[in-house]
């Protein structure tokens, strides 16, 4: 029995009708581009977000988790219009973004688990999609996939003020066990590479860094406006139209046109630039990659990805920086990078299983050389490919 059905049965000494269950995802290649419309690669792994629930008929939302200390309470006709700064803000933004397209008329009480530390595999995403399924379920609502992902994005978006794409979302809905999805992000047409019969084997291995930090509170967001301001510069240098600023995404702008003109954006401005197109094409490189079974070339990539989301993206704390830098000389690692946007959380690699145990041992004694301090909060875990969420 899992720990949120105890805890359910504790509080309302009753087992719950219903069990939802949402998996955490990684990025190997494409981070930072699907809010400019680009290409990403994803996994959806075996861990995650769980919830125990059952209905309210009175309309009540009353939800606790295990990893956070108070209880959120509120009336699906009466949810707060602006951000409560909690861990529940996501869940009152996704009950109003579904009361906005269908009536609703039934709450639900619930315990939430997460599986792991939180920062850098998207609980945020997955908490929402996965509370999300237990309210369409007890109000008799059927969505798409694509449905469920544009609202758990306005969430973010709208009412938790992040200006994150789709990436999260989709890996976690989309992603099949055993394969690699690949998502254009500007019209989501995707396809599920299956891992080649001839690839090595491999596991996804997770380092956290003992660190937790808020996107909204972080610079993504100025991160996300400075590759706009590049392709709003870059459309006016060579007089392409343009509309609204918030409008205004790189995907839109030829590669050639940034080649012609990036000596004249600001310097900031065209780091990010040349992090998005280079990206795009490492993407598309890797699921070639994929698609044939070359793991070394597919690791090599998602290494690049790591070093130009550091200089050229500029993003990353000191901790996960040194991370990145111990999992590149470290043997039985294939690639890996920041996991997520890289202002907390943790780093993902592609590794060689047989590996497993001595790249936990090394990479954990030079982690901890640097950073002495976060002994008992740095951890080392080994997953493996998974389903997405299952509508």
């Amino acid at each position: 029995m899992l720990q949120c059905e105890e805890k359910f049965f504790e509080l309302y000494h009753k087992d719950p009708e219903g069990m939802a269950f949402c998996p955490y995802r990684v990025c190997p290649i494409g981070a930072h581009s699907d809010h400019q419309l680009g290409k990403i690669t994803g996994l959806a792994i075996d861990r995650g977000i769980h919830l125990a629930y059952k209905p309210k008929h009175n309309g009540v939302i009353e939800l606790c988790s295990l990893q956070f200390d108070k209880r959120a309470q509120w009336h699906i006709h009466s949810v707060p219009e602006v951000r409560q700064n909690d861990w529940a803000d996501y869940l009152r933004g996704a009950t109003l973004e579904l009361g906005m397209r269908h009536p609703l008329s039934v709450g639900l009480c619930g315990v939430i688990q997460g599986t792991l530390p939180i920062g850098g595999l998207s609980s945020s995403a997955a908490v929402t999609l996965v509370y999300l399924s237990a309210l369409c379920r007890v109000n008799g609502i059927s969505l798409t996939d694509l449905e469920m992902i544009e609202m758990a994005v306005a969430v973010e978006n709208r009412y938790v003020g992040v200006s994150s794409g789709k990436l999260d979302q989709s890996c976690e809905l989309f992603s099949r066990k055993d394969h690699l999805l690949y998502l254009d992000t500007l019209d989501d047409h995707y396809e599920l590479i299956p891992t080649h019969p001839a690839m090595k084997p491999y596991a996804i291995a997770i380092f956290f860094s003992g660190v937790e930090r808020t996107l909204a509170g972080s610079k993504f967001n100025m991160r996300v406006d400075e590759c706009r301001s590049a392709a709003y510069a870059l459309k006016a240098f060579a007089g392409m139209e343009y509309g609204k600023f918030g409008d205004t995404h790189l995907r839109e702008v030829p590669v050639e046109v940034f080649l012609e003109y990036r000596h004249r954006l600001p310097e900031n401005w065209a780091k990010r630039a040349e992090h998005w197109y280079t990206e795009f094409a490492r993407v598309e490189q890797g699921a070639e990659a994929w698609r044939r079974g070359d793991l070394d070339s597919f690791g090599r990539l998602s290494f690049e990805s790591g070093h130009s989301s550091i200089y050229n993206y500029e993003t990353g704390s000191p901790e996960l920086k040194t991370l990145y830098d111990i999992m590149t000389h470290t043997d039985g690692i294939y690639g890996g990078r920041f996991s997520g946007a890289g202002f907390k959380g943790c780093c993902m690699a592609l590794i060689d299983p047989a590996y497993s145990e001595s790249i936990g041992r090394q990479v954990e004694e030079q982690y901890l050389r640097a950073f002495p301090q976060l002994k008992g909060k740095y951890q080392y875990v080994v997953c493996h490919s998974a389903d997405g969420l299952i509508l």
